[in-house]
């Protein structure tokens, strides 16, 4: 039977730390005056106190009005949601920063409220980046961006978590995006100059069921396009380099960035997500709408975030290097999270101590499902009890 749901109370929470930064890249105060502000907030029961928090984080979002955090806090956890410097603006977002930014707020969670355990609570983007993080501070090793940029995370103290949850999570954005990517795109700077072959919006263009032929054709022209569009952000960041003037860095747009197959034609990597609709609403709308994946972006912003060759934050990778407990979730009709992204993570995780758990129906924010949301909740709190983390 369901513990009875606790009131919950909201607390803003503002971390200052010092950094110096070789050039602005986030408007406004922060980063510009050699510190760096970081707004989150802690979701509480009343009358519950704990020495465990669960810190939800995103690269480029705030998690604190989704559903999954505020329904833990009633259930009896404490919860901490934190937004990264590039919060709802990830145009310029270079991971190795988000990573600094999680341990400041680790750090501040232990020192200054007080709590003798963390949780990384990674779910959906914030997944690849509590692994990338609790990677780096058991095991530090980093000390640049893949742009050549001096970000020494070894020197910043970044405290490893006392565990992690890998919740309806995909395996980094550089994957993602490799694997929605619309390859019909033939010039980057005219996004309606297309090939019609493997066009899946066009009147006459290919429709489901997909051929596994024509399915390895446009995995393989998405891959080539990213390295073109890679190619030319390599090119041009090295002309930067040399040209010996002030200006360091260049913002591009990419277009056409929601075309995966899978969301037209169930039968590709099938679970139970409704056809022809993605977790962001229709897939050909989203292709060319203002939220599209790296739709914004710099030079360095794309070789951290988006580059498979160059970006670190791959979940399936870092895993490997992690050796605190693991859960991990599977949304079983995910309409954002393709199958194999948690499977792969579960399967190249080396740890003594990990779970995998999969919720049948539950799509990627629960929305409108209270059931799958309630059956998420018993299973993070009985692993968590189980570990005496609850």
């Amino acid at each position: 039977m369901a513990a009875p749901a606790h009131a919950i109370r909201r607390e803003p929470v503002i971390v200052e730390f010092r950094e110096t930064a070789a050039f602005t890249e986030v408007y406004g105060f922060t980063g510009s005056q050699g510190s760096v502000f970081l707004e989150g907030q802690r979701i509480i029961p009343e009358g519950r106190p704990s020495d465990t928090v669960l810190i939800f984080m995103h690269p480029a979002s705030t998690l604190n009005l989704m559903p999954l955090p505020a329904a833990l806090a009633a259930a009896g956890h404490h919860v901490l949601c934190c937004g990264s410097r590039f919060a709802k603006n990830d145009s310029v977002l270079v991971m190795e920063k988000v990573a600094a930014d999680l341990g400041a707020y680790v750090r501040y969670a232990r020192e200054t409220l007080g709590y003798r355990k963390v949780v990384l609570a990674g779910w959906s983007g914030g997944g690849s980046l509590a692994l990338f993080y609790q990677a780096q501070a058991e095991r530090p090793g980093l000390r640049d961006t893949p742009a050549g940029d001096p970000y020494d995370l070894t020197a910043m103290d970044l405290q490893p978590a006392d565990a992690v949850m890998f919740i309806a999570a995909h395996t980094g954005r550089a994957r993602i995006l490799t694997e929605w990517i619309d390859p019909s795109v033939i010039d980057e700077s005219d996004p309606f100059a297309r090939d019609a072959t493997l066009d899946l919006y066009a009147a006459g263009g290919p429709k489901p069921p997909y051929a596994p032929e024509f399915v390895a054709r446009f995995r393989q022209a998405q891959r080539d396009r990213m390295d073109r569009i890679t190619d030319r952000v390599l090119d041009r960041l090295d002309m930067l380099k040399r040209s010996g003037t002030a200006e360091v860095e260049f913002p591009f747009v990419v277009h056409r960035t929601m075309a995966d197959p899978r969301f037209l034609d169930p039968a590709l990597d099938p679970n139970g997500r409704a056809p022809g609709m993605c977790y962001l609403g229709v897939p050909e709308t989203v292709n060319s709408g203002p939220v599209g994946l790296a739709r914004f972006c710099t030079l360095r912003a794309w070789l951290s975030q988006w580059s498979p060759r160059h970006s670190r934050a791959d979940a399936e990778a870092c895993v490997r290097h992690v050796a605190a407990p693991l859960l991990v979730i599977e949304n079983e009709a995910d309409d954002a999270v393709p199958v194999d992204h948690t499977h792969c993570v579960f399967r190249a995780a080396g740890m003594r101590d990990k779970t995998f758990h999969g919720i049948a129906g539950a799509t990627h924010y629960y929305r409108g499902q209270p059931a799958q949301l309630a059956e998420a909740l018993g299973l993070i709190g009985g692993w968590l009890a189980d570990r005496n983390l609850d």
